[in-house]
């Protein structure tokens, strides 16, 4: 049964775009599960703490990240280590009127590596609730200031603010990141629909451009192989004036004429110790400086279209040598200039 050419190059490009969709949509998927399970947007723009004493609502209704303004702070002469490192200084603030007090852990940058009094400071912070070192924080105070263990549980609140464990760096790290990525994946998505929708417009076409209209040229490779290609592989095809690949790589369009170097090289492929199989592919340099690859083929393939190539255009230089590759430089010219960079360098020396 004869295989339908019918806007054969459109419908691989648009399957093509389709299977690109997947990812970036399964990404924002990820993304937005961890906008809503990770503390960023928190970190980031944290909620403003009106009173160091109402850090149980804040904490209860899931406002744990805060920023608020702090006075008349004094040292309690204790310090919190992590691994051997001290990582904050835990001060105290008094309400006279209400006759209670709070803890705030500061970092040491913060206060100075435990300045005796601090009489105003603004910090962001995170609220934590009471845990085995807390208390054996307030039983050790209890202890200094000749206090019952319940009596400094009654006036000191459950709650405390951390200053160190606002981890402000990562956050931001994440939010960039998580920013960053997404936007790539929104333009992504965009563009996959735009190539859906407009063909011509996705990169294998616009590769046409070198060598003339775009849409043009798509049109009559599209009308060449719909009519019935002269030669065909399982993902290669040549017609009368264009070479064409629609493989799940990635899709090629190049006029024959244009073609000014042609070569396979095999690839070994392997686990561990094991040789299981070598695949070919077929690489063609055009004009203007336009290059394409066409992996993982077999050899018959490849050598029966680099033999068609050679046969349409005489002018292609056939086979991978330091010979020919000399002769493509010379006809394109190196666009980084190794070589004369290199020349520069062995005068220099």
């Amino acid at each position: 049964m004869q295989q339908n050419y019918e806007h054969y190059i459109s419908r691989n490009i648009k399957s093509l775009y389709r299977r690109r969709l997947i990812a970036p949509i399964l990404y924002l998927l990820f993304a937005g599960i961890l906008w809503a399970f990770l503390p960023i947007q928190p970190i980031i723009a944290p909620v403003l703490l009106d009173s160091v004493y109402n850090m149980k609502d804040f904490h209860e209704h899931n406002e744990e990240y805060v920023s608020t303004t702090l006075t008349d702070l004094k040292f309690t002469g204790y310090t919190k280590t992590r691994f051997g490192r001290t990582i904050g200084y835990f001060y105290y603030v008094n309400d006279a009127n209400q006759n209670t007090s709070c803890l705030v852990l500061l970092s040491p940058t913060t206060c100075e590596q435990g300045l005796p009094e601090i009489s105003e400071i603004t910090i962001r912070g995170k609220i934590l609730p009471s845990d085995i070192h807390y208390e054996a924080l307030l039983n050790n105070l209890s202890t200094d200031l000749s206090w019952t263990a319940s009596g400094i549980q009654s006036k000191v609140s459950s709650y405390y603010l951390s200053e160190p464990d606002f981890r402000y760096v990562s956050g931001y790290i994440l939010f960039f990141a998580l920013t960053g990525s997404s936007i790539f994946c929104i333009i992504s998505i965009f563009l996959c629909i735009l190539f859906i929708l407009r063909p011509d417009f996705a990169p294998p076409c616009q590769m046409l451009r070198a060598f003339g209209n775009p849409k043009e040229l798509l049109e009559t490779a599209e009308e060449e192989l719909a009519t019935l290609p002269q030669l065909a592989t399982e993902d290669m095809f040549i017609t009368e004036h264009f070479f064409i690949e629609t493989s799940k790589y990635g899709i090629a369009i190049v006029p024959i004429q244009e073609i000014i170097w042609i070569y396979k090289h095999s690839t070994l492929h392997k686990l561990f110790w094991y040789h299981f199989s070598i695949s070919y592919t077929l690489s063609i340099t055009a004009n203007n400086r336009v290059y394409i690859h066409c992996p993982k083929n077999i050899k018959s393939d490849i050598d029966g279209i680099i033999d068609y190539l050679a046969e349409a255009n005489h002018d292609i230089l056939v086979g991978f040598s330091e010979a020919n590759r000399q002769k493509i430089n010379a006809i394109q010219g190196d666009p980084f200039h190794f070589e004369k960079l290199v020349s520069f360098l062995k005068k220099r020396i």
